[in-house]
């Protein structure tokens, strides 16, 4: 089960991405990424957390713990902002921390021009996300992070950020487990990942029985108001039930077409002109920041 701990310093919000986590120090002198469950992806983004992250745990995969934080909203009284006060609010008791990586780098795209990685590990995290239906690890938001930057360890990929995948579990009736998702887009598609292989490994370590020991670690409350189970258990046997029958028919959705970086280029500027062909002139000067450095960007039309 997760490590429960209690929430003892507020130190500031993370606002790199919607659901606006906290940074925190605990009880156990560890300091952790909080999610709140008044945030606006609610409850079940927290369930994808645990089941997907512990998940890769399991795997071998690079995932930092997970623990239950118990977070008193006075600790952050403090806190400037209204909205984010208002989250903290609507979120005292258990939340979902994850343990903080200190100096981590997003692995962005800039990142990815330098950075090594094997097409064996790549195989594996396409192959857990595939699974998983993570959609939210592309090359505009990877989703991963290098870590250590310092010091004399090597850094390594880690995997954060799992609260848009499972996404079945928001339309039960319509989920189908074979069902294929496009993952040409991936942020590790460029590193010919080994995902056949990867099936070959992974596949027949994913049990009902380790499924059935990871759902256990979702806390009850987090379940409880799916109007699709009469009861928390029913809810986990579902989560059991889905991705057991989605491993078996790994046949039908396993992601093997991944684009060259040349490709993906040729289609980031169709989109990008797509998107600018029915603006209004004076907005076409805007430059288009999406997954670019600023540097590169022609900022001359906007000087005279």
């Amino acid at each position: 089960m997760l490590t429960e701990v209690t929430a003892t310093r507020y130190i500031e919000p993370l606002r790199s991405g919607g659901s606006v986590p906290g940074l925190v120090e605990a009880d156990d002198l560890g300091t952790y990424v909080v999610k709140f469950t008044g945030s606006a992806q609610g409850r079940k983004a927290l369930v994808a957390e645990v089941i997907v992250g512990q998940l890769a745990r399991a795997l071998g995969l690079r995932f930092p713990e997970l623990v239950l934080v118990d977070f008193d909203p006075a600790i952050a009284a403090g806190e400037p902002h209204q909205e984010v006060r208002e989250l903290h609010s609507v979120s005292a008791g258990t939340n979902l921390g994850m343990d903080h990586l200190p100096g981590a780098r997003d692995f962005t795209p800039e990142v990815a021009e330098v950075f090594p990685v094997d097409p064996v590990e790549a195989g594996r995290i396409v192959w857990l996300d595939a699974l998983t239906v993570n959609v939210d690890r592309t090359t505009h938001s990877s989703n991963l992070m290098v870590w250590p930057t310092l010091g004399v360890a090597p850094p390594r990929l880690w995997l954060i950020d799992h609260g848009a995948a499972l996404v079945f579990h928001h339309r039960w009736a319509a989920s189908d487990p074979a069902k294929a998702y496009d993952f040409r887009h991936h942020a590790l598609g460029r590193y010919a990942p080994d995902v056949r292989d990867a099936d070959a490994e992974l596949a027949p370590r994913v049990t009902e029985e380790l499924l059935r020991a990871i759902t256990a670690e979702v806390p009850d409350a987090w379940l409880a108001d799916d109007p699709d189970f009469a009861t928390p258990d029913a809810a986990r046997e579902a989560y059991v039930g889905y991705l057991h029958a989605r491993v078996r028919a790994s046949s039908a959705w396993l992601p093997t077409d991944f684009p060259a970086a040349e490709e993906l280029a040729e289609e980031n500027a169709r989109r990008a002109a797509r998107t600018r062909q029915g603006r209004p002139d004076w907005l076409k000067r805007v430059p288009d920041l999406h997954g670019k450095p600023e540097a590169a960007q022609d900022w001359s039309v906007h000087l005279g």
